[in-house]
């Protein structure tokens, strides 16, 4: 897996020059969501809310604490609400080697073409789950269902 490697002019707490890698988020990582602060005990850094190219499907798991999955359709899928966060890449590491099934890191492109590493999910868990695609992303679909 390659990660794409990010020099921002400025990067509150990290070295001159150091590396960071871009990480997208689609749920329980959001800004507000209940595993934004395993970001955050990181020291991961946000840059920006944005949306995928409409090539993707969401789902809802069947997870503790609630998650959705995310698998690329190129041919059926929608652009959704995502999240671009920076670690530096040993944070990067750590975030990876802790993430359970059926979530696991690819490249996802963003609507502006940007492909980076972020939050899929392995097909299994597509079988019976919730298509939630039509809600444009997790925070709308939890705000619906609540």
């Amino acid at each position: 897996m390659s990660a794409e490697p990010c020099t921002p002019p400025s990067t509150p707490g990290a070295a001159a020059g150091a590396a960071e890698v871009l990480l997208v988020v689609a749920g329980a990582h959001l800004r507000g969501q209940p595993l934004n602060p395993q970001l955050l005990a990181l020291d991961a850094r946000f840059v920006e809310a944005t949306r995928t190219a409409a090539a993707y499907r969401m789902v809802a798991l069947d997870t503790v604490p609630a998650k959705p999955g995310v698998v690329r359709v190129p041919d059926r899928g929608a652009a959704l609400a995502v999240e671009v966060w920076a670690l530096d890449a040993a944070a990067f590491g750590t975030f990876v080697a802790g993430l359970p099934a059926p979530m696991a890191i690819g490249r996802v492109e963003l609507a502006d073409g940007r492909e980076l590493p972020g939050f899929l999910v392995e097909p299994f868990a597509l079988e019976g789950a919730e298509d939630i695609t039509g809600h444009g992303g997790w925070a709308a679909y939890r705000e619906a269902v609540s």
